[in-house]
């Protein structure tokens, strides 16, 4: 009997703190992070991320140019080889602050899609400096600067396709991680009882 009452003890501790932690991480913005993907035809590619604030965001979000953003707070993105050597990293937003003038960038926040002009990396007036730019759905182009006065190399390209995927929110790992724990510790008793 005694048993009982320490594990419902044990499960009550254990969901409070669950709740103490969740609640905390609720009270912060409520960012939404996402990753991307772009594969070109030859084997280059692109990864990155973005984030903006759930809770202030409209449905479409469209950024341009440097200096700071209206909604995104952070956009990074790297550019690989067919061999997948990195071949540089760009946070084109940091901290709600575009780096670059050619900056272009459109998400429809209820479908999760990017559309129409996009604009990424380099464009901070680097000679060699990689940036990506098309449109979503028509033609996304990997190019190299070769002279800062226009001229460029383009390395590879595509029909326009490229992935967004959501990142899941800490809420709903720690959620996972609770009941993980407590099914851990019950299976474990479990054992226990079976063994003795």
């Amino acid at each position: 009997m005694k048993s009982i009452f320490t594990k419902i003890a044990a499960i009550a501790a254990t969901s409070a703190a669950t709740m103490t932690i969740v609640a905390g991480v609720n009270n912060q913005a409520q960012a939404a992070d996402f990753n991307f993907n772009w594969l070109g035809d030859g084997g280059y590619s692109a990864t990155g991320s973005f984030s903006y604030d759930e809770a202030t965001a409209p449905t479409i979000i469209s950024e341009s140019g440097s200096g700071a953003t209206n909604v995104l707070e952070s956009l990074s993105v790297s550019f690989f080889d067919p061999s997948n050597n990195l071949l540089g990293t760009y946070n084109t937003v940091s901290g709600g602050v575009s780096a670059s003038n050619f900056f272009a960038f459109n998400f429809d926040t209820s479908s999760q899609t990017l559309f129409g002009p996009l604009n990424i990396g380099g464009g901070t007036g680097v000679i060699g400096e990689y940036f990506f730019s098309g449109t979503v759905g028509n033609s996304l182009t990997l190019r190299q600067d070769v002279d800062q006065a226009g001229t460029s190399i383009t390395l590879d390209q595509n029909s326009g396709a490229i992935q967004v995927s959501s990142v899941p929110e800490p809420t709903a790992i720690l959620g996972l991680l609770a009941f993980g724990t407590l099914g851990l510790g019950s299976m474990s008793k479990k054992k226990k009882q079976v063994s003795c």
